[in-house]
């Protein structure tokens, strides 16, 4: 199948290489083309995708200024395969972490965000130690190798996480609690020469997840990251780079199939990961066929459907490792239009949710690459 976002568009996965190629670090492609930089920030807004703030361009005036053109996040476009991205500078299907959950053989379906059995929410960091999950060098510390400061600025309750340590190894850790402290320690941050700091905002996203993309409380927070960005193009030192990015974009779903109200959708199944808009679907053996059919019929033209090699064939993960293939579903599930494959018992909190995200749609690929230079 063609994919509904253009392969050539830049994978979010190119912004951090590009970046450190500009600030002289060598055995980084910069593919991006971006001028020589002495300190650069790459800010992440999770949430934030390209098609919401088009829409909403009274609300982030600088952001929508500086906004010149669009990446692609890949699939799924979910939060752990973004930072992913964001901390080995490759696409999902190389540094492993395919979902918001997938199944990691021996163990069973880990919860990414949370490093917990999906099942019952037991902690997996110690059967699944993260950099053995994520075992790919990250960009952090490629880039410390290079001599670069190397600083991460996001929330003081993710400074040691698993999914922290899969991905931002490497770095400082900064924690910090609100806008303000955000924008001062960025700015902190690049007074040093070379230095590449990565910031985070999480706000958005929960905000879209709760009330829906483009609701009266997401706008507000829009507003206030919009202030952010001014805030820090203003401060940046001469020579300093400031790229603004996101995880992924939100759709608000309507009308949603429950998964395990299904019985037609169970025959055959082993195990399901993912979330609303992106499925993994792991059948027992010998019965991959017939959970495919069963999901086609079902579900119709409501999803693009496939199973592990027609979408590992058609791109959804960019190159996939032997390491990581047996992470990805039997059947691969990606929701069109604001359709959603809820789980209301197993998955009470995520299938309350009104905004969602994780599927191949441009509402939820596309992502702004916002540029500003000190």
């Amino acid at each position: 199948m063609e994919l509904p976002v253009a392969a050539h568009v830049p994978h979010l996965g190119q912004v951090v290489p590009s970046v450190l190629s500009a600030l002289g670090a060598e055995g980084f492609a910069n593919s991006l083309s971006l001028a020589e930089a002495s300190s650069a920030c790459v800010l992440l807004i999770d949430g934030l995708g390209w098609e919401l703030l088009a829409e909403h361009p009274t609300d982030a005036p600088v952001l929508t200024q500086l906004a010149k053109s669009p990446l692609r996040v890949g699939f799924p476009a979910t939060t752990a395969a973004g930072l992913g991205a964001i901390g080995t500078g490759l696409a999902s299907g190389e540094h492993g972490l395919v979902g918001y959950s997938f199944e990691v053989p021996g163990t069973g379906v880990l919860n990414a965000l949370r490093w917990s059995s999906h099942v019952d929410g037991g902690d997996l960091r110690g059967a699944l130690p993260p950099r053995e999950v994520q075992p790919l060098p990250t960009t952090f510390e490629r880039a410390a190798a290079a001599g670069i400061t190397t600083s991460v600025v996001s929330s003081a309750k993710f400074a040691d996480t698993a999914l922290t340590r899969a991905t931002q190894s490497g770095a400082r850790y900064v924690g910090v609690h609100a806008l303000g402290d955000l924008a001062a320690c960025v700015l902190h941050c690049l007074e040093a020469r070379p230095a590449f700091c990565w910031g985070y905002h999480s706000e958005l996203d929960m905000l879209g997840h709760i009330y829906g993309p483009g609701s009266a409380p997401w706008r507000m927070q829009l507003r206030q990251v919009d202030r952010l960005v001014e805030s820090l193009v203003d401060g940046l030192p001469p020579g300093a780079l400031l790229a603004v990015v996101a995880d992924h974009g939100m759709v608000t779903v309507e009308g949603a199939l429950d998964i395990d109200e299904t019985p037609a959708l169970l025959g055959g199944v082993r195990a399901i990961g993912g979330e609303v808009r992106a499925r993994h679907v792991y059948s027992e053996a010998g019965a991959e066929a017939d959970v495919l059919a069963a999901w086609r019929e079902v579900i119709g033209d409501r999803a693009w459907i496939l199973p592990r090699d027609e979408a590992v064939e058609a791109g959804w993960f960019g190159p996939v490792s032997d390491r990581v293939r047996p992470r990805i579903g039997d059947v691969v599930v990606a929701a069109k239009g604001r359709f959603g494959l809820v789980r209301e018992l197993a998955e009470a909190v995520e299938s309350s949710l009104v905004g969602q995200h994780g599927s191949l749609t441009p509402a939820e690929q596309l992502v702004p690459l916002v540029l500003a230079r000190g």
